[in-house]
């Protein structure tokens, strides 16, 4: 059958950098690092003290109290950022055929933040069963993709995915298949997360995931630095309209970008370190590139998973070597949750705008915190370390992987 084409014509986000998408962009291309202490919490006894939250965020200023109440943080968060990129896709519900319209929404924990404080209050209680009729619906991983087809009333395919730090991209992924097969005319999809709570640090800190450098906390998240040490967990959302692109045509709207490929594939290696050689990260690539009828000389920008993690790294970085060997010296690289923190199943989202927005502006952001070259990285590559570089692309490839060894990447491609 003739595949049909995906396009990218709505982007919203809100993230540690910026509450909504020019100022996400801007502090992007600005090396800003979204690293703080923590407020939401005393962490004052936790091994990490320091986060990416969202600045400033009020929810009375997005949502009415009787209204707030029955979401959970990483609700509010996505229902902002979907909300800024139904905006900015100039799509009018009045003229599009709604049955044909879906809700891929991705979210790694869901509502981490209302099971804690649910069970918290049980607890801290005589015993007596009393919780919010609202707990199970606010908690549950779903629940943002069904408010939002509630709120713009899409009744195409409807349902979440989760799969770790790659669930985002997932999501990105499913619409991308859906439209080219025809089963739909346009999706809202993307990811968000909000796990910046006693739990959420507590058990990331147990598995020793985090960066625990508080006396350099803005500079903690340091992907292909000597001395990384974890990641800095970060919160927010990332939200894309994806369409069909003779839809997009006929109502004349604006592109960003096209979606061209997706891959996935999974480690079958441990449960939350890499495979050393970066075996599932080589095979993703590879299959990211042939969905797309892509060579690897044709890639111009990969936005790396690179997390600041010891292994993770390294894993990636041999993946890439591994799979586009010479052409791996002329690519631009650069790890943004350098600057955002990893924002777990948002991330994949919120990195797929970037390399979008890398697309449309012509500009690489940066790889900032690098102070120590790794002897154990090949640093003849290029990370576009610490200031943003001006580069045509036309190609660029989005990479998340999870705990649980899935990995996705996603390519997207300049319209001329």
């Amino acid at each position: 059958m003739q595949l049909k084409r995906a396009v990218v014509t709505g982007l919203g986000a809100i993230t540690p950098i910026g509450s909504n998408l020019q100022d996400y962009w801007n502090g992007l291309i600005n090396g800003v690092s979204g690293s703080e202490h923590i407020t939401r919490f005393d962490a004052s006894k936790f091994k990490t003290r320091f986060a990416c939250e969202v600045k400033n965020f009020d929810p009375n200023t997005y949502f009415d109290r009787k209204e707030a109440k029955k979401f959970d943080l990483y609700t509010m968060f996505a229902m902002v950022a979907v909300d800024e990129a139904m905006k900015n896709s100039g799509l009018d519900l009045n003229k599009i055929n709604k049955d044909k319209s879906g809700v891929i929404w991705a979210s790694g924990i869901g509502g981490i933040d209302t099971f804690f404080q649910e069970l918290k209050g049980f607890f801290a209680g005589d015993g007596t069963p009393r919780f919010s009729p609202f707990f199970i619906p606010k908690m549950i991983s779903d629940i943002a993709a069904g408010h939002i087809s509630m709120k713009y009333e899409f009744k195409g395919p409807n349902f979440s995915t989760v799969s770790a730090c790659a669930s985002a991209s997932n999501a990105i992924i499913d619409a991308f298949n859906y439209i080219r097969l025809g089963k739909a005319d346009i999706f809202i999809c993307g990811g968000s997360e909000a796990a910046i709570n006693e739990a959420g640090i507590g058990g990331f800190n147990s598995l020793q995931a985090l960066s625990t450098n508080n006396d350099n906390y803005k500079s903690a998240s340091r992907p292909f630095d000597k001395d990384r040490d974890g990641f800095v967990i970060g919160e927010g959302s990332g939200a894309l309209i994806v369409e069909e692109y003779e839809h997009a045509m006929a109502r004349g709207a604006t592109i960003y970008a096209e979606i061209v490929g997706g891959g996935m594939s999974a480690d079958a290696y441990h449960m939350t370190a890499p495979h050393p050689e970066g075996d599932g990260a080589a095979r993703v690539l590879t299959n990211a590139l042939e969905d797309a009828n892509l060579k690897t000389t044709d890639i111009d920008y990969i936005n790396v998973h690179g997390t600041s993690t010891p292994l993770g790294d390294i894993a990636e970085l041999k993946a890439i070597k591994r799979i586009f060997g010479e052409h791996a010296y002329k690519l631009n690289i650069s790890a943004t949750k350098s600057m955002t923190g990893h924002l777990l199943g948002a991330a994949g989202a919120v990195e797929a705008i970037a390399a979008i927005l890398t697309i449309k502006n012509d500009i690489i952001p940066p790889t900032i915190n690098h102070f120590t070259d790794d002897p154990e990285i090949d640093n003849a590559l290029n990370f576009t370390f610490m200031k943003a570089q001006k580069r045509t692309v036309n190609y660029a490839v989005s990479n998340t992987f999870g705990f649980g060894g899935h990995n996705t990447s996603v390519i997207f491609k300049k319209l001329a």
